[in-house]
């Protein structure tokens, strides 16, 4: 067996992290670029207008072009200074600013476009205007943008395989846990494709064999009529397997919705106990039916639904039940409950297999020659119509199934209706039916 991370739901759902981690990456790297390449261009706009202020200033009042300290700076600019330079007619540049560095001719734009250039050891930006035939050049570091900006990207570089790889897993696990299911059914339909091969295999290979011996060689009438009725078993038994599998189908496909109006869960009980009274009879068992409780068991469900369901259980009892043996058949309406109960004497269902108790093709006992469908069935109506399943030991030794629901609304108001009536006596019930007289 694989290991568990080499198995299928695991690879594919790794395939799908992957590609998902990847897009994303690729969102990040541009997100970042975009979000650094805009702030890096609104610190650089707030350098320029703090240029531009720099130089009316100092137009205004060329004293104030050798002080650093006499100007504040943009909201988010760092306190880096503004140096000024005066360019004469020759092109010589002299600093007006101590401490200034070096300003050469080609450095400068003589225009008042802004531009960057590299003085000494830092990069500058630097922005001039002509007054009185000569330049004024004023200039700020970009060093402190630069190592902000460095700062910014290292930091990203270092959270973005981080966050990526964290994406990662939260994807991978997202993706096992949505996959498990389908995993789940495919294996399920797998197991249910083998199954169902194997039960109509062996009906058909009987057949096979049963035909092929009867076309080897001559026989009497009696041996005839003994292999035909084999076939005829096994065929019925094909037929029976067949049509399980079909309903099975159809109702895994599109079940259709439960009926709205309240069926009586006893009257149907009675004719199915009633329709298998010769089943028992055969093995001499004796099936029983008895209703209890207050009014009629009325369940919103379609009619042969609970036919069907009923059937089911009775069948699984008069297979499993001892000869000469009991089963018997219990509706109950007890206050909003409705419940049809089903037990016999037989071997009973073991802790261990109520689990699987459920699935399709899977036998409690080898008793019986049933396909395994029956419950898988009975699962599906009670599934679908709200019902619950209470499985348990039967006082006679065997299995005791029931079903249990909640009772109709029109049932209740019935039973309402009628326990009402019964409290009044016929006068007054005849007087409560008049209309009242002013």
């Amino acid at each position: 067996m694989p290991p568990k991370w080499r198995s299928p739901v695991v690879v594919h759902a790794a395939r799908v992290a992957v590609v998902a981690t990847v897009i994303i990456a690729a969102m990040y790297a541009c997100v970042v670029v975009g979000f650094d390449i805009a702030d890096r261009h609104r610190i650089v706009e707030q350098i320029d207008t703090r240029l531009q202020q720099r130089l009316r200033d100092v137009i205004r009042g060329p004293a104030s072009a050798g002080s650093t300290a006499d100007f504040e700076n943009a909201h988010d600019v760092d306190d880096a200074p503004v140096f000024m330079w005066k360019v004469g007619t020759n092109g010589g540049a002299v600093a007006l600013t101590p401490g200034a560095p070096k300003l050469s001719t080609t450095l400068w734009s003589p225009s008042d476009r802004t531009n960057e250039a590299h003085l000494g050891t830092e990069n500058f930006r630097l922005q001039s205007q002509r007054i009185n035939g000569a330049w004024l050049v004023a200039g700020q570091s970009l060093a402190e943008v630069d190592h902000v900006e460095a700062d910014l990207i290292t930091l990203e570089v270092v959270a973005g395989p981080l966050l990526l790889f964290a994406m990662f897993l939260g994807i991978l696990l997202i993706g096992i846990k949505a996959a498990n299911p389908v995993e789940q059914a495919r294996r399920r339909q797998l197991e249910f494709t083998a199954d169902a091969s194997h039960e109509l295999r062996t009906p058909l290979s009987v057949i096979e064999a049963e035909v092929s011996l009867a076309l080897s060689g001559e026989r009497g009438a009696d041996e005839y009529r003994d292999t035909l009725a084999r076939v005829n078993r096994e065929t019925l038994r094909l037929r029976d397997i067949v049509e399980d599998l079909l309903w099975l189908s159809r109702f895994d496909s599109e079940p259709p919705p439960p009926g709205n109006e309240p069926v009586d869960v006893g009257a149907i009980a009675s004719m199915c106990a009633a329709r298998f009274d010769a089943v028992a009879a055969q093995r001499g068992i004796a099936l029983t039916f008895h209703q209890e409780g207050d009014g009629q068991p009325w369940v919103n469900a379609p009619p042969e639904w609970i036919d069907r369901l009923t059937g089911v259980l009775v069948d699984n009892a008069c297979r499993y039940a001892q000869d000469n043996g009991t089963v018997h058949i219990t509706v109950s309406a007890q206050r909003n409950l409705v419940s049809l109960a089903v037990e016999d004497n037989g071997p009973g269902i073991a802790p261990a297999e109520r689990d699987h108790l459920f699935d399709r093709f899977h036998r409690a006992t080898d008793e019986g020659n049933g396909a395994g469908l029956g419950l898988a069935i009975g699962d599906a109506v009670v599934r679908s119509t709200g019902g619950e399943w209470v499985v348990s030991q039967s006082e006679m030794g065997g299995a005791r199934m029931e079903i249990r629901w909640h009772r109709s609304p029109g049932a209740k108001e019935a039973v309402d209706r009628i326990n009402h009536d019964r409290q009044l006596s016929p006068d007054e019930s005849h007087k409560a039916s008049e209309p009242a007289l002013g």
